[in-house]
């Protein structure tokens, strides 16, 4: 393997690696009630949005244009929406009435919290793989920073890393409320960071010969439509259910802000020719 990937590799495996200090955060503290957990599942929606609309359609349309960049990213959003119908939902069973329902009283709330853990986990599993979609071209921008030099790898690897420690928490923490397995949560949130160096694999040995800039920006213009859809239809209705609607628009745009100032600082750490 050349040199330069080999630093490129190792360089991805620091900022993707350091979705595991965000997940050290979650699984160092005890599972949260589910009001926070709502109002730490907006946020989490606030930095997928952030994600969807302001980095991936954004540089799609900027790459491609607005008419090529739009259908690509709808193409996303209708793709995973066929998808969701397949899509098993948690259920529960019907609850009996009358003197059934006060003997089976405790088995009931047992079978709530049951549901509960189910819908958390399904939104954690869905954040896993959003996240995962879109540290895959982070991958690829330390690879072709690292090309340029040392110093532009070093310091795009260490702005991803930052970036990357809310994405951590994000995905390990409805894992954790779900499982109450810390291994678990630490795990997944852990792989989510593991497409960083994937991407760089990638664009090391097949993007240059297999796949052209604008196929690969409407490609990452699909992914934004795919998040948005996934955040939306999944994580943003179980932020409502647990802290109220008022609580959970303040917590979604509180996580768009921060992800917003993420991005911008991670943008101006890349040389000016060189965009994400």
């Amino acid at each position: 393997m050349d040199s330069q990937v080999l630093v490129a590799l190792a360089l991805s495996l620091v900022g993707g690696l350091s979705t595991s200090i965000g997940a050290l955060f979650v699984v160092l503290n005890q599972a949260p009630n589910l009001k926070m957990l709502g109002l730490l599942q907006g946020f989490a929606a606030g930095l997928m949005l952030s994600i969807s609309f302001f980095d991936l359609a954004h540089n799609a349309i900027n790459a491609i244009g607005f008419l090529k960049g739009n259908l690509w990213f709808f193409a996303g959003v209708i793709f995973f929406a066929i998808v969701a119908n397949f899509i098993p939902e948690p259920t529960l069973a019907p609850t009996p009435d009358g003197k059934s329902k006060k003997k089976n009283g405790d088995e009931g709330g047992k079978d709530i919290m049951k549901k509960h853990r189910r819908q958390v986990l399904f939104s954690g599993i869905i954040t896993a793989i959003g996240i995962s979609l879109h540290n895959f071209p982070e991958g690829m921008a330390v690879f072709l920073g690292s090309m340029k030099g040392l110093r532009v790898g070093v310091n795009l690897a260490l702005a991803i890393a930052l970036h990357n420690i809310p994405e951590g928490v994000a995905v390990a923490l409805p894992v954790y409320f779900a499982t109450q397995s810390k291994w678990t949560a630490f795990k997944l949130a852990t792989l989510s960071g593991l497409a960083e160096p994937l991407g760089v694999i990638l664009v090391a040995y097949l993007f240059p010969s297999s796949l052209s800039p604008e196929i690969l920006e409407g490609l990452l213009g699909s992914v934004g439509g795919v998040m948005a859809f996934l955040t939306l239809h999944e994580m943003l209705p179980l932020a409502f259910d647990y802290a109220g609607q008022k609580q959970a628009i303040k917590a979604v745009f509180c996580g768009m802000a921060f992800m917003s100032a993420s991005l911008y600082f991670l943008q101006i750490s890349l040389p000016e020719d060189m965009s994400l």
